[in-house]
């Protein structure tokens, strides 16, 4: 840059003497067109004077031959009008010699004209020769009118010389004028240059992070050293305070994009109060969202539009119970889920609490069966023996990198949504412990009430079946009363469980009341189909060994009445007395037997 300033200064000093130079030769010129046209002017003069004087004389000639005799003067003639043609015959004044003796002849103005070569140059000068008082006297004319013509040829080389030698030696001075301008310039100029050269990689450094004070150079005035010392405090007052927020900020986030090193720190900053911006938004809409459902999926989007991950997986791991939900699932990630999805213990990042990612040549999970992609897994404490686990695959290290970068971002998100997590998840063991049964876990026949509310419009629209199955425990008060309430609460937990593992994620399990409940067989194709689960019930309940205490067993059987919906009625609670009275010609049939309902059932209650 301080070389650009210096070219650029001198430049203009050669174009200011050129310019000067060129206005020289100018004004040179036009002063030796106008010496010489003044000379001729001049010399017409004493011609006009000779020619009143001794216009009889017959030495008129050796006048003109003597004033042409005179230094510069390269030619002279006189050139008569026709007015003196006609008056006086041949005289000694000549016919007009060319065009511009005849203009001048014609219009009275004096003429002029240059002729330059390399080294000579001539000035043809033609002035008017015009009828004065004392021409009248002999010629007939008026006074103005144009008699003749006075054309010299003067050779103004002499005055071309001197000119060039005036040009030489202006130029010389302007030469020395414009490098002593330009070395004197130089001099003071240098200072301010240096300090421009070093305030502009100041501030090129300033905009990567790097912020340095400026030496201040010599030769400088006050008022600029005062200047940059100001500018110079203003850098350490800046650096300082802009790397503290920096520092302060990045706790708060814990995330930084390596992409943006060396990057001025407000721009950062900038850009980590937006991250805690975007983060308390998240977590006042998380706040708000009525079920866990809803924060999951808020949490997708995050990272699918913030983040621009495509493929992940979310789901819970329940170590105790040993269940895994897949919750949400974006793109193809979860490769390991057929290893894993009945051993939710051997995911490694579950059981170890910890991030687990692809590590070059050894695979830090055994279970991820995909060879040609990258996977990094994160662990979400929830509640206790309850974790989220987030699964992300990526195709190239440069993704998986990325990901690492982020993850701490990322991780805040999903700590900023824990909590609201947590609170879903008691608000729904509050829920459910209103609606489940104490001793089994099964719902309740409060449940029941609620949830029919909502499950028969839908039956309806989906034009599909209910199988309703109420069972009941046989001799369970023998079992009471021998072995104490302890093994009766026993036994019916071992029914439950047989239950639960005998029925469809989609079936309702219900604890009606004592030893009697129910099985609610949700999109049961046909009552065949509803046959074959009760009787399958019924053969594991007695296969079913029960340890009572010190190897004592027993085994207990249980009956069954089954009711369809709306086969048989289109009212549920009709259905539901429909598969009592069922329940009750199985027991008194002989108990452990299923029963299918029919109307000659209901008449013969009704009747006894």
């Amino acid at each position: 840059m301080k070389k650009n300033i210096i070219v650029q200064f001198l430049i203009l000093l050669i174009l200011v003497a050129i310019f000067i130079t060129t206005i020289s030769l100018y004004n040179l010129r036009t002063v030796s067109i106008k010496s010489s046209v003044s000379n001729a002017e001049a010399i017409s003069e004493v011609i006009k004077n000779g020619l009143d004087l001794h216009i009889d004389n017959p030495n008129m000639d050796e006048f003109l031959k003597s004033i042409s005799s005179i230094k510069n003067i390269k030619s002279l003639w006189l050139a008569r009008s026709s007015n003196i043609n006609t008056q006086f015959g041949n005289l000694t004044f000549k016919n007009p010699k060319d065009d511009i003796d005849k203009k001048v002849l014609r219009t009275g103005i004096t003429e002029y004209k240059i002729t330059e070569a390399l080294i000579h140059t001539d000035v043809r000068v033609s002035v008017p020769y015009k009828t004065t008082t004392t021409c009248i006297r002999c010629h007939q004319s008026k006074i103005g009118e144009t008699l003749g013509v006075i054309s010299v040829v003067l050779d103004v080389s002499t005055l071309k010389e001197i000119g060039i030698k005036s040009i030489y030696i202006i130029f010389l001075i302007v030469f020395i004028s414009v490098a002593g301008i330009f070395l004197l310039s130089k001099k003071v100029f240098n200072p301010y240059l240096s300090l421009y050269t070093k305030l502009t990689e100041n501030i090129n450094q300033a905009k990567v992070g790097k912020f340095e004070n400026i030496d201040i150079p010599e030769g400088l005035t006050t008022e600029v050293v005062q200047v940059t010392e100001d500018y110079n405090n203003l850098i350490t007052i800046f650096k300082d305070t802009s790397l503290d927020i920096d520092t302060k900020l990045q706790g708060f986030v814990g995330y930084r994009d390596k992409s943006t090193q060396n990057t001025n720190p407000l721009n950062e900053s900038k850009n980590i109060i937006d991250n805690l911006s975007n983060l308390y938004q998240f977590k006042k809409q998380v706040e708000l969202d009525n079920t866990k459902g809803e924060i999951y999926t808020r949490i997708a989007q995050v990272f699918e539009n913030k983040f621009n991950l495509k493929n992940f997986t979310f789901f819970e791991i329940d170590i105790k119970k040993q269940k895994m939900q897949k919750i949400i699932s974006v793109g193809e990630s979860l490769y390991c889920h057929d290893s894993i999805k009945d051993n939710p213990h051997l995911c490694r990042a579950a059981r170890t609490k910890s991030d687990v990612i692809s590590i070059d040549f050894h695979e830090s999970c055994p279970y991820f069966n995909k060879k040609n992609k990258f996977y990094y897994c994160l662990n979400i404490d929830i509640v206790e023996n309850l974790y989220l686990i987030v699964h992300f695959v990526t195709d190239t290290k440069e993704e998986l990198e990325e990901i690492k970068n982020k993850s701490l971002f990322i991780n805040r998100f999903l700590k900023e949504a824990r909590p609201a997590v947590e609170v879903k998840l008691l608000m729904q063991a509050l829920e459910e412990s209103a609606f489940k049964d104490g001793l089994t876990q099964l719902y309740n026949r409060k449940f029941l009430d609620e949830h029919l509310k909502k499950l028969l419009p839908q039956i309806k629209r989906d034009k599909k079946k209910i199988g309703l199955l109420m069972l009941d425990m046989d001799h369970f008060k023998a079992v009471n009363d021998e072995y104490g309430h302890d093994v009766g609460d026993k036994v019916l937990k071992e029914l439950s469980k047989i239950l639960e593992e005998n029925v469809r994620e989609s079936d309702i399990l219900v604890r009606y009341g004592g030893e009697e409940f129910m099985v609610l067989l949700i999109g049961v194709d046909t009552e065949e189909n509803a046959l074959a689960i009760a009787h399958k019930i019924g053969a594991k309940v007695r296969e079913n060994e029960i340890d009572v205490y010190a190897g004592t067993i027993i085994k207990k059987t249980v009956s069954i009445g089954l009711s369809m919906y709306p086969d048989d009625s289109n009212l549920f609670d009709t259905v539901i007395k429909n598969a009592d009275i069922a329940l009750y010609e199985a027991k008194s049939s002989g108990r452990d037997k299923v029963v299918r309902f029919s109307k000659e059932h209901k008449t013969s209650v009704e009747l006894f």
